[in-house]
């Protein structure tokens, strides 16, 4: 799509970069959450497996925050 064509909608509409940075802290926080309470249940159930989930589990956090880290470049860029 037209980056250009969307920034004009979304200025239409009033969607600012704040909401736009709100709306993936939100989703960036429940998703860390979940792998949080799912690496916690999984060594529960199996704790010799407590380093293969560990490495997992950072790495899947690490992703989610990334969709933050995303919205606040696009957020400081306007859209």
């Amino acid at each position: 799509m037209n980056p250009h064509l969307i920034a004009e909608a979304a200025a239409a509409a009033g969607v600012t970069g704040s909401f736009t940075l709100g709306m993936a802290g939100a989703g960036a926080g429940i998703g860390i959450g979940l792998i949080g309470a799912k690496a916690a249940e999984a060594v529960g159930r199996n704790p010799g497996a407590f380093g293969k989930v560990l490495t997992l589990s950072m790495i899947a956090m690490a992703l989610a925050e990334s969709i933050a880290i995303y919205a606040l470049i696009r957020a400081f860029q306007g859209f």
